[in-house]
């Protein structure tokens, strides 16, 4: 896509995947343990900011926000200096797809999203049935964007938005996500309270960006809101499939597989991929691209078809990934990182993925060693820690 959902957000909400045609490191914030959001993220006094508020009031009240709704949505609001912090500093990277695989369809991923298919077998098949978009591949989705449901982002919309559009880098998209997130309080289909999101303004279980939410959401359990937001996610789970059936979603057929599996030869391919050289190669079907009109990225899109088939019972891939620009495998990485963590320099987590977690433990190994600290893994850096 181009800005139609959410260009402004990794997807994968605290993930750390780039997954978007613009990609950033933005992600959503999982309350703390108290339920508080960060210092930056709460409201600061800035009289510029009022100015603009003032000024943007008549112009959404031309659009047709009433005057009750304005006083409603910016009650207790303000302006959030985190928000545009985080704006300004998203760092544009790529991963390899083995990266990117190693956390968007980890085994903890897989496992959560065989339970969350379980738990909600009867509203994914009747979502199913009535949208003609596979279950598995809905839930997969809900896997990437929020971690099925359990980082949705609690961050005010109307705060982030309007801070975001008073900003001015990317003001016209984000004014428009604003006046659209104004026109869901006044039709009812969420408190002010509870319109709650990333600090971009993504939201619910599958994080729709406020337009979006204006254009596909669906209130498919009957009870005159489409509530994305609250635990159950079955508005958000029917939005979902909405969105990819408007997109072009064929029923019946597969998003793809990987090459060499029978399943490569069950229609037609579109195009064959292989994301990294030397790695695994994907027949890519039509509803490939119906999945990249909710996220235009090839390792999203595999991401998610890999993710749906773990979810039905499918097994890894078969081919397998080459070593990295270091001359290293996964299974490498991970050893690394394990050594590093049980030699008291924390990599916080073991899943082959050399980030800036990994990196900074690197670095601090590096200097108690007296090594150049360059953060960078090696072969002769592994071997050092046997």
């Amino acid at each position: 896509m181009s800005i139609s959902r959410r260009h402004f957000t990794i997807s994968l909400a605290a993930l750390g995947l780039a997954a978007c045609n613009a990609p950033g490191n933005a992600v959503n914030l999982a309350p703390r343990s108290d339920g508080a959001l960060p210092p930056d993220l709460q409201p600061a006094q800035n009289a510029s900011y009022d100015a603009w508020v003032a000024a943007f009031r008549s112009r959404a009240t031309a659009q047709g926000v009433s005057d009750a709704t304005l006083r409603r949505a910016f009650s207790g609001t303000g302006y959030l200096p985190g928000v545009v912090k985080r704006d300004r500093n998203q760092t544009e990277f790529s991963r390899s797809l083995e990266d990117y695989l190693a956390i968007a369809a980890s085994e903890e991923r897989i496992s959560k999203g065989r339970a969350a298919f379980a738990r909600h077998r009867d509203t994914l098949r009747q979502v199913e049935a009535r949208y003609g978009v596979a279950a598995e591949v809905v839930t997969a989705v809900w896997g990437l964007e929020s971690f099925y449901g359990e980082r949705r982002g609690n961050v005010p919309v109307i705060s982030a938005t309007s801070t975001l559009a008073f900003d001015g880098r990317r003001g016209a998209f984000f004014e428009k996500q604003l006046v659209a997130a104004l026109k869901i309080l006044e039709r009812g289909d969420v408190s002010a309270a509870g319109l709650t999101g990333s600090w971009a303004g993504a939201m619910g279980h599958t994080q729709f960006i406020p337009t979006s939410y204006q254009a596909f959401a669906v209130d498919f359990n009957g009870d005159g809101r489409r509530d994305i937001w609250s635990d159950d996610p079955t508005d958000s789970l029917a939005s979902t499939a909405a969105y990819l059936a408007k997109s072009g979603w064929a029923t019946g057929q597969k998003w793809g597989a990987e090459m060499g599996t029978p399943a490569a030869s069950s229609a037609t391919p579109v195009s064959i991929l292989q994301p990294d050289a030397g790695g695994p190669r994907f027949a890519v079907f039509n509803n490939f691209r119906a999945i990249k009109r909710y996220n235009n990225s090839d390792n999203y899109a595999i991401g998610v078809g890999h993710l749906s088939d773990r979810i039905a019972g499918g097994g890894p891939l078969q081919a397998k990934f080459g070593p990295d620009r270091y001359g290293m495998t996964i299974d490498d990485r991970k050893a690394l990182q394990e050594r590093l963590t049980a030699r008291g320099f924390d990599t916080d987590g073991t899943d082959g993925v050399i980030g800036p977690n990994s990196r900074k433990a690197i670095t601090a190994y590096q200097q108690s060693a007296g090594l150049p600290a360059t953060g960078d893994p090696s072969l002769a850096l592994l071997q050092s820690l046997r």
